[in-house]
């Protein structure tokens, strides 16, 4: 009944449109956004801990559903500073988006958990006002993905518990831009691809743990079709293939019980942004190469640190700060269509607990994101720089039977 329960959130339709570093979606729970995301890999709060580190579930008592719901709203503005069409800055393409989460954790024999999560790792929406200077470029950028992710739970002896899981990934693109002689063009393309997720729970003493998690690549081999509004060049309709390779993680995170009311909480994240070396899309009925832009991005790492506060037993304060890398190495590899930097993450948060069986937890982060030059050329030169920020609230209600 409850796994029924998880599985119907799948309609919800996991819309993605934070402005995180690359595209990745750090948002999967609301009991880690009050630490900025610190210790998520060792503090299996929760059954979100499915995606952070499966290993992790062996920590939670019982059977247990936790919902999520994340309002994530960036904002990103373009100011030109010489391209070669200065027909206007293109408008704050930033907008309010909402992303869920679901997870579900249940034993299945004496030291085995099983968990199911249901996400988007992750995901990017941005829609310039047109025309603007970048027009030829980009105008819409919508990726979207669906991840289901099954998971095991084995405690090999009272002080380290393994944990895997498999990703089944769902991804679905829209891409549009004007073309000089045709007006808009617009590509979509999707594709269903897996990886898998591993992890190790190390237990020092009833305090400390260390929490180790490695998520896998997923290549995707998406196959669709583009469309112009006008014209007939056979190169710019009919279907089209293009293929990408999303990036794996390897995280280190520490969790500290220091007395009976602080928590210490501390993680350090490397991310495998150089498998984006290009996005190239082909034609094919043609075998023309439409678009072939070279990313060259660089690997990332997050650091973040956070704390709890236990103030009573219904009331818990979450708080954390992070430094999270962007893997634009320069102004030339940056396109409009992820116009990212670096970004620094200021968060709070909270748990009010309902009952033994329940309880809520919310948060609020603010990312400072850094202000980023370009100087990229596709056809024309889109030259200027990008200001941007991003504020995510977050709810979540966990219930154990």
């Amino acid at each position: 009944m409850r796994i029924k329960i998880v599985g119907a959130l799948l309609g919800l339709g996991l819309n993605a449109g934070a402005w995180a570093s690359g595209f990745n979606l750090l948002e999967q729970n609301a009991s880690g956004l009050g630490n900025a995301y610190a210790g998520q890999a060792a503090s299996a709060q929760d059954a979100s801990t499915v995606f952070f580190n499966p290993a992790g579930l062996l920590r939670i008592e019982g059977e247990q559903v936790v919902v999520v719901g994340h309002l994530i709203r960036p904002s990103v503005e373009f100011t030109d500073q010489g391209s070669t069409a200065p027909i206007g800055n293109g408008g704050d393409i930033g907008g309010l988006n909402f992303v869920p989460n679901a997870y579900y954790a249940r034993d299945v024999g004496p030291g085995w958990k099983f968990g199911l999560g249901i996400n988007s790792p992750f995901g990017l929406k941005n829609e310039y006002d047109n025309p603007w200077a970048g027009r030829s470029q980009a105008l819409l950028s919508d990726l979207k993905t669906i991840n289901i992710n099954p998971s095991l739970a084995w405690l090999f002896n009272d002080k380290i518990a393994l944990g895997a899981g498999i990703n089944l990934q769902w991804v679905q693109a829209e891409l549009s831009q004007r073309h000089p002689t045709q007006d808009i063009v617009t590509m979509k393309a999707d594709d269903t691809s897996w990886g898998y997720n591993l992890g190790a729970l190390i237990r020092f003493d009833n305090n400390t743990r260390v929490g180790i998690a490695y998520r896998s690549s997923i290549e995707h081999k998406a196959e669709g079709d583009v469309r112009s509004v006008v014209g007939t060049s056979p190169d710019h309709n009919g279907p089209v293939m293009s293929k990408v390779k999303l990036p794996d993680s390897a995280s280190l995170s520490l969790f500290s019980r220091m007395d009976d009311r602080w928590d210490l909480l501390a993680d350090l994240t490397w991310t495998g942004w150089q498998s984006f070396d290009r996005f190239k899309v082909d034609n094919l009925a043609t075998g023309v190469t439409i678009t072939n832009v070279p990313q060259n991005w660089d690997d990332t790492w997050r650091v973040s640190v956070g704390a709890n506060y236990r103030k009573s037993d219904k009331w818990l304060w979450r708080m954390g700060v992070a430094y999270d890398q962007g893997p634009v190495p320069d102004a030339e590899h940056r396109t409009p269509r992820i116009p990212d930097g670096d970004r620094i993450w200021l968060a709070f948060g909270g748990q009010y607990k309902i009952s033994d069986k329940g309880w809520v937890d919310f948060g609020y982060a603010h990312l400072f994101v850094e202000t980023v030059k370009i100087n990229h050329i596709e056809t024309v030169l889109v030259k200027g720089e990008y200001k941007g920020k991003v504020d995510i609230l977050s709810a979540q209600y966990t219930h154990t039977f």
